[in-house]
């Protein structure tokens, strides 16, 4: 069975340490990009963010982030995905930087085009701001690490926790035509971690056509492509699951709408629909 074109696996044993290296050619879309960098302490990895404005989100271990008269000096304080809040760094375009490991590190890179109108800046841990969406089986923590509110052109970035047993992006939602104040236009990757790390998690992909339609099996690392559609996620019990979320389009906003066969359980006094 061929593999599904939203699934990307890390590289295997990469020497420069990029785990992945998503950008809007290789997608087959026009904004999003997504990196991964795996760094051994005192190494230096280089950045040229182009056209692009970048949030370095640092998911594990400590890192320095310095451009120009930039410096972020060492942030990081969790040993994984897991153990709280992301510091992250916001870089705006023709900006060249380099990440030092200060410790072994890893970090992502979520991009997407912007012209330049802010300044680089540290994210901390309490800029982050956090949630619980959903109830019971349906519930999962959100990490809000570039929100809508927060200065940027173009990319949107939120982390995820979905405990055991429990859905996310639940009932199934979708951003993917043009049209606010209704629904807004943005492309978006799924980069998966999961605790233990030998788990898996399970994604659809589908549209309301069924033009498209794919159910994914997702292991540690793994990134789904999401260019339309509604995209629900699942975790079994005994597995948490995180997702860091990358998301840009035309314009900065996040408007979504939901499966209308499937809206009906955000009201709980309302029954099933009879089969």
């Amino acid at each position: 069975m061929a593999q599904s074109k939203l699934l990307v696996h890390p590289a295997d044993d990469a020497a420069d340490g990029v785990g992945h290296r998503i950008t809007p050619a290789s997608a087959g879309w026009r904004y999003v990009g997504f990196e991964t960098r795996a760094l051994k302490q005192g190494a230096k990895s280089k950045l040229d963010t182009a056209g692009d404005e970048i949030c370095v989100v640092i998911l594990s271990g400590k890192a320095r982030v310095s451009a120009g008269g930039f410096d972020s000096g060492a942030i990081g304080e969790r040993a994984s995905v897991f153990d709280g809040l992301p510091w992250s760094v916001y870089l705006p375009p023709h900006t060249a930087a380099t990440i030092e490991a200060v410790s072994d590190c890893q970090v992502a890179l979520c991009s997407a085009p912007a012209s330049g109108k802010f300044k680089a800046r540290v994210i901390k841990p309490g800029d982050v701001g956090t949630l619980t969406r959903g109830t019971g089986s349906n519930a999962r923590h959100v990490r809000n690490v570039l929100p809508e509110d927060a200065e940027a052109e173009s990319v949107l970035v939120v982390e995820v926790i979905t405990p055991g047993g429990n859905w996310s992006s639940y009932p199934p939602h979708k951003h993917d035509r043009d049209a606010l104040p209704d629904e807004s236009y943005l492309e978006e990757t799924y980069y998966h971690r999961l605790k233990p790390a030998q788990g898996f998690a399970l994604q659809r992909v589908y549209t309301d056509d069924r033009s498209l339609d794919e159910s994914i099996a997702v292991e540690n690392n793994d990134v789904v492509l999401v260019p339309r559609g509604y995209h629900p996620v699942v975790v079994p019990f005994g597995y948490d699951s995180y997702y860091l979320n990358v998301m840009a389009g035309p314009i900065r906003r996040w408007s979504f709408k939901n499966d209308p066969v499937h809206e009906w359980m955000l009201q709980p006094s309302v029954n099933a629909p009879a089969r």
